[in-house]
């Protein structure tokens, strides 16, 4: 065989190895934890199954409900929503993970979700949150069907607002929830975040100094925070954090201040860090259907002239490539 068609045949065959890579839609199927307080879970993953839209309350995903997963999987991506949210508020980007290969297990956070906020009222708030998470990292790499798929160390976390903090956490951030009652003394600049657990939130500010939290998990290997609730992490612990991490905030963010929360991210040795101009708190979920009445406002709005599915077509190729780089 001549040596031009050996080196025509080798590309061809790249070119179809390629070609199948990105074959995959998103799969999903949903799980509950048991115990005592169960976690629900939405597992995103990789199929060869056809994907649809299927609305779920606000949101319309588009997948292959209870397809068969591929044989393997490139990496699990654990995805936390923000305060009084849902698993899936983020669905569009689970989706272009999993069409890209990766499981992703986005779990909606037991009492504090769109049904029951009581957890953001309680001094547990900021343990509670990272521990549910390593919860159902534990449980995936125990399921009989999803163990065997999940790579050894290619374990990420992606979360938005309080997931923000919670994946933070996961990498080694520590809080000191006493800066709250300073930080939230009236008149408070940061207003729409100390305002967000009301009169209960208010008396949690004002209580004696609390014990710093410690809930890294040393699993995780690399961490996406998208507008994140930042204020409580002390300075040390930033600038111990070792992990890859990639930061979005917000240029227009009224409920999580950039000044006091993303900003603070800086510190970290190697951070990936972006304002995104024209961005407003809730531009990294996905579209809702309909609007959503909220304490912190509609999370299916915009500040005039921004765009957000072309930046969520932009983001989604950069969290992918991020992971892509950092599981390595």
């Amino acid at each position: 065989m001549k040596k031009t068609t050996v080196v025509a045949l080798f590309a061809g065959l790249l070119a179809a190895a390629a070609a199948h890579a990105q074959d995959f839609q998103a799969g999903l199927r949903m799980l509950t934890l048991p115990g005592e307080e169960p976690v629900p879970v939405s597992l995103f993953y990789p199929t060869q199954a056809p994907a649809r839209d299927i609305p779920m309350g606000p949101f319309t995903p588009e997948v292959a409900m209870q397809a068969l997963p591929a044989s393997a999987v490139k990496g699990l991506i654990l995805l936390s929503h923000g305060t009084g949210g849902s698993e899936l508020g983020h669905h569009n980007l689970a989706q272009g993970l999993a069409r890209h290969g990766y499981l992703v297990a986005a779990l909606q956070h037991p009492r504090d979700n769109y049904r029951d906020r009581s957890l953001s009222a309680t001094a547990a708030y900021f343990s509670e949150r990272p521990k549910q998470a390593s919860r159902v990292l534990d449980a995936l790499l125990a399921h009989p069907e999803w163990k065997d798929r999940i790579p050894a160390g290619r374990i990420g976390a992606l979360g938005h607002s309080a997931g923000g903090y919670t994946v933070l956490a996961l990498a080694g951030g520590i809080a000191d929830p006493s800066v709250l009652a300073t930080h939230c003394r009236p008149p408070a600049d940061d207003a729409k975040f100390c305002s967000l657990g009301g009169e209960n939130a208010k008396q949690r500010a004002a209580a004696p100094a609390a014990v710093d939290v410690s809930a890294a998990d040393a699993r995780i290997r690399a961490v996406v925070a998208m507008a994140p609730l930042a204020v409580v992490f002390t300075q040390a612990s930033l600038e111990n954090m070792k992990l890859p991490v990639q930061v979005y905030t917000a240029q227009h963010d009224e409920v999580l201040k950039g000044k006091y929360h993303g900003e603070r991210l800086r510190a970290i040795p190697g951070v990936r860090f972006e304002e995104v101009a024209g961005a407003g708190h809730f531009a990294f979920m996905a579209r809702t259907s309909f609007p959503i009445a909220s304490d912190a406002g509609d999370p299916g709005s915009d500040p005039a002239g921004f765009d957000r599915a072309a930046f969520h077509r932009r983001l989604e190729r950069e969290v992918v490539d991020f992971f892509d780089r950092s599981l390595d």
